[in-house]
C-alpha cells in the first residue's frame, strides 16, 4: 500500500496576509503524512519592481519576465518569501527546506516558445526529479517550493505556482497516493459567486462540463480548474480547492474534485 502525500499550494495573497499565512502554516505543520508546500509570489515582486524603477508588463493577466524582472522574482520568491516561510515552519516543528526547481535538480523546464506573445524567461515544466524529492521526504525534510524552475543549462525560469504544484503531485503519484490542495481566498468552487457559502462539495468530469456550459466556472477559475483536471487525468488521487480551513481535519466546507 502506498504512503500518502499532500501537495499544498498557497497563493501570494495569502503569504502577504500575516494572519492568514500564520494560520495556513500552522495547519500545514499539523498534517501528519508526507507533505510538500508550493507558494506563489503575490504582488511583492511588482511592488519591488516599482521601487527599483523596473516596469512590470502583463499580457492577459500573465507577467512578461525579462532579465530584470526575473532577478526580482528570484529575490522575492526564492529569497524573501521562501526563507520567511521556512523559518515560520521551523518554529512550528516542521523541518522545512526551501527549494526552487534548480535545487537538487528538482524541476527542469524549457523557456516558453515565442508565439503570439514573447513571455521572456517563463518556463514550462519538462521533468520532476522524483527520486531526489523522495529522498528528502524519506530523510524527514518537508520541501517548500517557490515559483521558479531551471533549464539545466544555468538559466532560471519563472513558472506558474499552480502548474508547479500540479506537476509535483503528478510526478510523485508513482510513489505515493497523492492529494493536491489549492488554497485560495474562497471556501471552494461556488455555485453563486455572490454567495460565499454556496460551496459545491464535489465535482467530477461530467459535473465540470455542466458547470462550464452554464458559465458557473469562468474567468480566473478556468486555469485553476484546468490544472485540477490535468492532475486528476495523470493519476493524482484527488484535488481539493478551498480556503485555509480545508486543511483542518474536521472541516468539509471545500470542493473535492475527482474523475
Amino acid at each position: 500500500m502506498k504512503q500518502r502525500l499532500s501537495v499544498v499550494k498557497i497563493g501570494g495573497n495569502l503569504i502577504e496576509d500575516a494572519e492568514g499565512c500564520k494560520q495556513v502554516l500552522e495547519l500545514f505543520s499539523k498534517m501528519t503524512d508526507n507533505k510538500i508546500l508550493v507558494h506563489g509570489g503575490g504582488n511583492k515582486a511588482t511592488e519591488l519592481a516599482n521601487l527599483m524603477g523596473v516596469e512590470s508588463k502583463m499580457v492577459n493577466g500573465r507577467r512578461i519576465t525579462n532579465a530584470e524582472t526575473l532577478d526580482i522574482a528570484l529575490m522575492v520568491y526564492g529569497g524573501l518569501y521562501s526563507k520567511k516561510i521556512v523559518a515560520k515552519l521551523q518554529s512550528l516543528g516542521t523541518d522545512a527546506i526551501g527549494m526552487s526547481g534548480a535545487d537538487a535538480d528538482a524541476i527542469r523546464a524549457h523557456k516558453r516558445p515565442k508565439k503570439n506573445v514573447d513571455f521572456g524567461f517563463v518556463g514550462d515544466v519538462d521533468t520532476v526529479n522524483t527520486y531526489g524529492i523522495f529522498k528528502l521526504l524519506q530523510a524527514g525534510f518537508t520541501p517548500i517550493f517557490c515559483a521558479l524552475t531551471h533549464d539545466g543549462k544555468g538559466q532560471m525560469l519563472n513558472t506558474n505556482a499552480d502548474t508547479i504544484a500540479a506537476e509535483l503531485a503528478i510526478a510523485m503519484s508513482d510513489q505515493f497516493e497523492t492529494t493536491l490542495y489549492y488554497c485560495f481566498e474562497k471556501k471552494g468552487v461556488l455555485q453563486d459567486i455572490e454567495d460565499e457559502n454556496s460551496v459545491i462539495k464535489h465535482i467530477d468530469s461530467k459535473g465540470y462540463d455542466e458547470l462550464l456550459a452554464y458559465g458557473i466556472i469562468a474567468d480566473g477559475m478556468l486555469p485553476k480548474m484546468h490544472n485540477c483536471f490535468y492532475a486528476l487525468r495523470n493519476n493524482v488521487s484527488k484535488v481539493c480547492v478551498g480556503n485555509t480551513n480545508m486543511l483542518e481535519a474536521d472541516n468539509s466546507e471545500y470542493t473535492t474534485l475527482t474523475l
